[in-house]
């Protein structure tokens, strides 16, 4: 077991480093990052600098060395913290990227719990119950839940329960955020994926309530409730655990639509904003956190792979 998490441990480490590299060699591309640098609000001087100036910015920024040790230097402040500082403001990128993390993490969460806690067990009552009225229902709820687009049911939400009936706030305050403040994210977030979760669940229970190993539980006379829930569900877990660590990290990345709606103070309302404005230090430093993000969490599934069916951790 150790062997296997320090396979996966290096290869994530690998891929954290391969796609840093190849976020740095691709902003090398963009042009001479001292035309950036001399135009943002603090910069003295902009176009009309000196040589010295000119070239004195150059060997501070290394564009004087080979783009492997530029590349080197630049990881190395990357690790000790030193991410840049804010095209539009001045301010530290790392101040911003603690701030506004945790916010998105709480979103992030908030709408992953609501999610599993739905999708999941229905999906394991649509397959126990497959052809009956409840599996329609269900299966209704799916197709539903899919066809919805979060900016539209975010739209709605707002008129319906925070314009019309005042029980949730409009918008989301930068400070001081309550439990208020999570409902509608959180359900416009978790509604997709609430969907999805069904879907998958019931498809992989399926699959193993056909399974002879089932019929052979119930021919034993075993419980019905310990044939579901002890057999075939853990047996069935592993497309939806896979799908559930894709989901978390999609939640902490692609929740732009839902925080930009809903004027919620995280880092996908951030990277949107450095987008808008080609705030390009903070765009890359977003995408880094997000890239790393995926390629832990991928870490933590295999991980979890192997505690679930121990025979993956020998392939």
């Amino acid at each position: 077991m150790q062997a296997f998490i320090l396979r996966r441990f290096l290869l994530a480490v690998a891929a954290i480093l391969g796609v840093t590299f190849v976020i740095f060699a691709f902003s090398s591309l963009l042009g001479d990052p001292r035309n950036i640098f001399l135009e943002s609000p603090g910069a003295a001087g902009g176009y009309g600098v000196s040589r010295e100036v000119w070239d004195e910015l150059g060997r501070k920024l290394h564009l004087d060395r080979p783009l492997v040790v530029r590349y080197v230097y630049w990881l190395r402040d990357l690790v000790k913290g030193d991410l840049g500082r804010d095209l539009g403001d001045g301010q530290s990128i790392a101040k911003k990227i603690r701030q506004k993390a945790p916010v998105t993490a709480r979103l992030a969460v908030a709408a992953w719990i609501l999610a599993t806690l739905i999708g999941v067990p229905i999906g394991v009552i649509s397959a126990v119950q497959r052809g009956r009225v409840i599996d329609y229902l269900v299966r209704g709820f799916a197709l539903l839940g899919q066809s919805l687009p979060a900016f539209w049911l975010g739209l709605m939400g707002i008129f319906l329960f925070a314009v019309k009936l005042h029980w949730v706030p409009v918008s989301t305050p930068g400070e001081g955020l309550a439990v208020r403040n999570f409902i509608l994210p959180a359900v416009t977030l978790g509604w997709l994926a609430s969907a999805g979760y069904a879907r998958l669940t019931r498809s992989s229970m399926l699959e193993v309530l056909d399974s002879e190993y089932i019929k052979m539980a119930r021919a034993k006379g075993v419980r019905e409730w310990i044939v579901i829930w002890k057999h075939a569900f853990r047996n069935a877990l592993i497309p939806p655990m896979t799908y559930s660590g894709l989901l978390f990290v999609g939640f902490l990345e692609g929740s732009i639509v839902v925080e930009v709606i809903f004027s919620w103070p995280g880092l996908a309302r951030l990277a949107a904003e450095a987008v808008w404005t080609n705030n390009f230090p903070v765009l890359v430093v977003v995408v880094i956190v997000f890239s790393t993000m995926a390629i832990v969490m991928n870490f933590l599934v295999d991980v979890a792979y192997a505690y679930v069916d121990p025979r993956i951790r020998y392939r």
